[in-house]
């Protein structure tokens, strides 16, 4: 086990990314995006981030902002969840243990000054402890929208800890930060320990969580009541699968309509919802085939 995290460009070849993220839990991808890419996205969502209080608990941090429903706030945000590369590299670290994946975190997290180190974590305990260690629950990244220093509160990240049992805890000489540029991303397990780190420093941390899920899992952030059908309808096709709006498999993911309409099927497929409310239940040749499921 290394004590340090490997840092890789953007355009390395997708075998060696996932190699290093099964060797390591986490792996630095070196300014993904550029300088107009991450001015663009902090422009559009600075008064958001601004105007957020802190959760004020331990975990969360007294002295933590913490933004979220990003995909309805940012249009970068927006391209960055549906990026064709992070997509690749999410779909194949998580394709032996599901058949889809979904978005299931999109959230700011703006440390300042005088933050503590938050407590050492794996994010998979979102979901208890009842899912075995062999399942990988999801990969998550954390994209650096200000610069990341040792003084800052960069990410600290245990590399090889997602493969130990889980009472162990990591001795100091174990950890290591995720220093890094601007428009890079810490790209890590849902089962190595992490956590942010403490911000020593006299100016704010801000970076963003994105994290995909196994489809058949509940999403940590609840896209549904976040994006809304009046809301995800405006996205893309894409986004709005990722959110949820399609079946995770055969026979999950239907619904009633809360509106009974007679004539039609009454178990449908999530894309239902997102029909043009004038068009919902008008012609029943519009209604998608529950067969297709």
């Amino acid at each position: 086990m290394t004590s340090t995290l490997t840092r890789l460009q953007p355009d390395t070849s997708l075998d060696e990314i996932l190699a290093t993220i099964h060797r390591d839990g986490a792996v630095i991808l070196e300014r993904f995006l550029t300088a107009g890419q991450v001015s663009a996205m902090v422009s559009e969502l600075e008064l958001y981030i601004r105007d957020t209080a802190s959760v004020g608990d331990d975990f969360a941090g007294h002295q933590t902002k913490r933004t979220g429903g990003l995909a309805l706030k940012s249009e970068s945000v927006r391209e960055l969840v549906t990026n064709p590369r992070m997509l690749a590299i999410s779909t194949e670290f998580l394709k032996p243990f599901t058949e889809k994946i979904q978005l299931s975190l999109t959230q700011t997290i703006c440390l300042q000054p005088g933050q503590r180190a938050q407590v050492l974590h794996r994010d998979r305990f979102i979901w208890g402890k009842a899912l075995p260690p062999s399942v990988e629950p999801e990969l998550n990244t954390i994209w650096a929208l200000s610069e990341f220093t040792a003084e800052n509160g960069a990410t600290r990240v245990v590399p090889g800890s997602h493969r130990w049992d889980w009472e162990r805890e990591a001795a100091e000489a174990e950890i290591t930060q995720a220093v890094m540029p601007i428009g890079s991303v810490l790209v890590y397990s849902g089962s190595v320990i992490h956590s942010g780190g403490e911000n020593r420093s006299t100016g704010e941390r801000i970076a963003m969580n994105i994290n995909y899920a196994n489809a058949w899992l509940r999403q940590e952030e609840n896209q549904y009541l976040g994006y809304p059908p009046e809301v995800a309808r405006k996205f893309s096709p894409e986004l709005q699968a990722l959110i949820g709006y399609t079946m995770a498999n055969y026979g999950l993911g239907y619904f009633s309509p809360p509106t009974f309409t007679p004539g039609i099927p009454d178990t449908l497929p999530p894309e239902y919802a997102l029909q043009p409310v004038a068009t919902m239940g008008a012609d029943s040749a519009d209604v998608p085939d529950p067969r297709t499921f």
